[in-house]
């Protein structure tokens, strides 16, 4: 409060006062009792010397006022001064040699003076009530600057909401804008689906013409058709053999997309059962060892768990070596959601999922290729080396999609490949809740 510096010396306090006295030993006076506490002192002679004073510097914390001064009283002179908006926070305390009564007190108070000194002036008394207005200035900029510091805030937290209340409302436009954008694309994919079915279907009818046609043409004409004849109807049957194949693929892509089916428990041991039964001769064929391990009982739509298995044990008997008989190995394990792969929803991070292996040793390939397979119409293989359409696997991540589930492969080129199913032990409606109540 005193301004002094512990290292520097005394410096001057922020602490302003003006000493208003017609006498100079009472100025001089004031500022020797005052001059202990570095305060920053002005003095003026006369009222309206003060009032001069006061036109040019307005920041004082105090003023110490005579009342009886010749020409302009110091009351005379607080009237002036409060007059002037700027002035109206000075505090003013009379000095007085005379004690006029209460009427005297009474009229300074009414002037705007808060405290009155008398004559002869106590130092002690007179050092005390300043510095009470001195602490009082400090405390009072110290709120001000604090409410300076509130308004700001305000200000920009104010301009924070009016942000975050624009980027709420461009949110909620984009977020309309996306789903405006997928039911679009719903409309539009189940359009083509359902375009690819009536194709599909009606492309059979003529196929089938061709098949007959052909063969009947080989049949009769065999014996006149010269060997490069011969050769060009083989070629027409071939070629509308693997049409056919390509049709009866896209119509189960577009029914696995257009009708789920119903989910119902299922042991997944039994549906294995009836398949490779169905298989029999393929597996025969190839010389195949397959080894089921025991799997679980699962809430799936039956038909499309069977072409799942069935396109991938199919795709493991076409891709085998050359002169080594295949192995397929099939298990399941049990898992956390966490566990599986990053696309995971995180709702379904602590949720239990069956994990189903279909491990081969065909002749594999490069993993940097194992997204890539499941993508529609894509080859890894020529037609001439290896027969397929390219949907195969696309149906199978249709389906385990379908089942809310996943589907990966891992694989090393010369060694095989192993196909990993996750599905979810909740039903697809179960999940739905899981993740909408999140």
């Amino acid at each position: 409060m005193n301004g002094i510096a512990e290292d520097n010396g005394p410096v001057k306090s922020d602490i302003k006062l003006l000493v208003v006295d017609d006498r100079e030993d009472n100025l001089f006076s004031i500022e020797a009792i005052l001059e202990k506490d570095r305060y920053v002192i002005r003095s003026a002679n006369s009222g309206r010397a003060a009032l001069r004073t006061l036109l040019k510097e307005d920041d004082f914390t105090l003023i110490l006022m005579d009342v009886q001064m010749p020409d302009l009283n110091g009351f005379d002179t607080a009237t002036l001064i409060y007059e002037r908006d700027k002035l109206k926070h000075i505090p003013i305390i009379f000095i007085t040699a005379n004690d006029h009564g209460e009427d005297s007190v009474f009229k300074g108070y009414q002037m705007g003076g808060v405290d009155y000194i008398y004559k002869p002036i106590n130092p002690e008394l007179l050092r005390a009530k300043v510095a009470v207005f001195a602490e009082l200035y400090k405390k009072n900029h110290l709120l001000l600057a604090q409410e300076q510091k509130l308004v700001a805030a305000n200000k920009l937290l104010e301009k924070e909401i009016q942000e975050k209340i624009q980027s709420e409302r461009k949110v909620i436009q984009l977020n309309k804008q996306l789903m405006d954008h997928i039911t679009q694309l719903k409309s539009v994919n189940e359009e083509l689906e359902r375009f690819a079915y009536v194709a599909s279907h009606d492309l059979q009818e003529p196929l089938r013409k061709i098949i007959l046609f052909s063969n009947q043409l080989a049949i009769k004409y065999n014996a006149i058709l010269k060997e490069e004849g011969c050769n060009s109807i083989d070629r027409i049957m071939k070629s509308s053999e693997r049409m056919q194949l390509l049709i009866r693929n896209i119509l189960s892509f577009s029914k696995s997309s257009t009708n789920p089916g119903a989910f119902e428990e299922t042991d997944l041991n039994g549906l294995l059962d009836g398949l490779l039964s169905d298989l029999e001769i393929s597996i025969e064929q190839k010389n195949a060892i397959i080894t089921i391990d025991r799997l679980p009982v699962v809430k799936v739509v039956p038909d499309q768990i069977r072409q799942l298995f069935q396109n991938l044990i199919i795709n493991a008997l076409k891709f085998s070596k050359q002169d080594v008989p295949p192995e397929i190995h099939i298990y399941a394990e049990k898992t956390k959601g966490m566990q599986i792969n990053d696309h995971v929803k995180e709702e379904l991070y602590d949720k239990d999922f069956f994990t189903i292996h279909i491990k081969d040793n065909g002749i594999g390939f490069e993993q940097k290729y194992a997204d890539e397979i499941f993508t529609l119409f894509k080859r890894l293989n020529s037609y001439d080396k290896y027969e397929g359409t390219g949907i195969g696997l696309s149906i199978c991540k249709k389906i385990v999609e379908q089942h809310k589930g996943y589907i990966s492969a891992h694989s090393v080129v010369g060694t095989g490949t192993t196909f990993i199913i996750a599905l979810p032990v909740l039903a697809p409606s179960e999940i739905a809740y899981v993740i909408n109540s999140n």
